[in-house]
């Protein structure tokens, strides 16, 4: 499992804030929505310690992952599950908290997604996302993006930004049956590593970069990678690699 990108640790400080925001409870039933592999889930299982959590994520290996954590960590109220939210047909025991960071930016029709989830939730049940803000406000996104030759606009469709606009990520929610939408600014870094040359390798693993790579001739490729250990050099601090991101920590309650 080494090759999976280390998103727990990239995103350390969001996630102090957004378990925080999610404040479960301990007899709540939880979802989590694109877990990965699966810290918040396990996190969401501690304190539902009279309740239960669920993950739902589409990866394979990032399940086989979290399965594998959950069971070290002697968890027995978690389970995890290889599913599309948006089609997926939840548990008919309905859900109180449904959780998602950064798991929800990628839906084809974002309001059938948040529809299909709003299904499996309890009415009042709370959403308490972690979504990305506008690309020009996450230096990750530019920087690495610049250093590999990939385009800086946000392209239309599914896409990591694609909940940045609170006007529209309130009227998805909205239409898909949520009220009391709200925003909370999150300005922490995302860390890439201890030092250049590890966060050199942790970006090279992601598909996004490989398959860009791999669509380059030889020299182009050398040129990009070049490039790439340039920026990352020019990140570095004395704890390790961080660039400066944005987010919405994005809360609502499903109205009926």
């Amino acid at each position: 499992m080494s090759n999976l990108f280390d998103y727990d640790a990239e995103l350390r400080l969001h996630n102090e804030l957004f378990r925080a925001a999610a404040h479960v409870g301990s007899r709540d039933r939880v979802l989590d929505i694109g877990c990965g592999t699966g810290q918040s889930t396990r996190e969401a299982a501690r304190a539902a310690a009279a309740g239960s959590a669920v993950g739902v994520d589409l990866s394979a290996p990032m399940l086989e992952r979290a399965r594998q954590l959950s069971s070290d960590e002697g968890l027995t109220n978690i389970i995890f599950e290889q599913a599309d939210a948006e089609v997926h047909r939840f548990s008919s025991t309905p859900y109180d908290v449904c959780i998602s960071r950064f798991g929800t930016m990628f839906f084809a029709d974002p309001v059938a997604a948040f529809t299909n989830i709003g299904h499996g939730l309890r009415p009042g049940a709370r959403l308490v996302l972690l979504v990305w803000q506008e690309r020009d406000r996450n230096e990750w996104a530019n920087a690495i993006g610049q250093a590999l030759g990939t385009a800086t606009a946000t392209p239309r469709g599914p896409n990591p930004f694609s909940l940045a606009d609170p006007t529209v990520t309130q009227g998805i929610l909205t239409s898909a049956g949520f009220a009391d939408v709200s925003f909370t600014d999150v300005n922490k870094p995302v860390y890439y590593g201890p030092d250049s040359a590890t966060a050199f390798d942790a970006v090279l693993s992601l598909w996004e970069s490989r398959n860009l790579l791999a669509n380059l001739d030889a020299a182009a490729a050398q040129q990009a990678r070049t490039r790439l250990r340039a920026t990352l050099d020019a990140h570095q601090t004395d704890g390790g690699v961080y660039f400066d991101s944005r987010a919405w920590i994005v809360e609502a309650r499903r109205s009926h």
